[in-house]
């Protein structure tokens, strides 16, 4: 007689997981070979370079078959899915772990000038969390305020919160956002900023790197671009920024941004809430 503890059942194991979201796992499949057929598409719109990147197309073609359009999927697919989230961005937090140990000397080398930038986040704080809960969002807003959301920042929110956390989904929704107009509007910024010549060159390409490569991308392209005889020097801080900024950015968000976020919720959100004011103002 085998034991309980023998008897595994079927959907306990990795196969009889596969069998039963096979839709979910076909589905990526494609989406993600049809994002990378269509692949990285580059325009220039005025000054700025434009660069759109192959998970803006993947993104989008998941929107559209999302339960709120084609319905493709149903609603305890999309649950899933959002769980299976924290399942693919865990070998990228491993990656960045490994550049950190890889790239230790260059870092050095760059200067503590670009880890300082990291401090910018904390206006951010102070900015988009008041506005966040004078509309009514609730938790969210510490997801999606704490840091700039990119995939080292949404991996570490799913780590603390779990992935269909409050938290989880407001860092989510900032991070779909970044890909789906942060890379045009950094491409336009850019450009903008570059216009009034305050800035030396160097200095703007620094500034290029917040953790994302599709954004820093899209901002060095644009000032390699308007500042041709810099370029190669812009292209190399910006990727030396954008490393560093992956790299201290996780433990920023994690000792830094996130308790303040979390201390400033608290303090504030008794305060400014506004579905809670109409709460108690329709129970009088």
């Amino acid at each position: 007689m085998k034991s309980s503890a023998s008897t595994v059942h079927p959907k306990q194991t990795a196969w009889g997981h596969v069998k039963e979201n096979y839709r979910l796992y076909a589905a990526a499949f494609l989406i993600v070979l049809i994002a990378e057929l269509i692949g990285m598409k580059k325009f220039n719109a005025g000054p700025a370079l434009i660069v759109i990147y192959p998970m803006l197309f993947a993104i989008v073609i998941g929107v559209v078959l999302g339960k709120d359009i084609v319905k493709f999927f149903t609603k305890e697919e999309t649950k899933k899915a959002s769980s299976l989230v924290l399942v693919a961005i865990t070998p990228f937090m491993a990656k960045v772990g490994v550049l950190a140990g890889a790239n230790l000397p260059e870092l050095v080398n760059v200067g503590p000038a670009l880890a300082f930038q990291e401090i910018g986040h904390i206006g951010t704080i102070l900015f988009a969390l008041p506005v966040a809960l004078l509309l009514g969002i609730k938790k969210e807003a510490i997801g999606a305020t704490s840091s700039t959301c990119r995939d080292k920042d949404y991996g570490l929110i799913c780590h603390l919160y779990g992935s269909e956390s409050p938290e989880a989904r407001g860092a989510l929704s900032i991070y779909i956002i970044g890909f789906l107009i942060g890379t045009v509007y950094i491409g336009f910024l850019a450009s903008f900023v570059a216009s009034f010549q305050f800035f030396h060159p160097l200095a703007l390409a620094m500034a290029c790197g917040i953790g994302s490569g599709v954004m820093m991308a899209a901002a060095s392209g644009t000032l390699a671009t308007i500042y041709p005889e810099y370029a190669d020097q812009i292209v190399m801080l910006a990727g030396a920024s954008d490393m560093l900024s992956a790299i201290v950015g996780i433990y920023f968000t994690l000792f830094i941004s996130l308790p303040i976020t979390k201390k400033l919720y608290a303090f504030l959100e008794p305060k400014l809430s506004f579905r809670k004011r109409l709460k108690y103002e329709g129970d009088v």
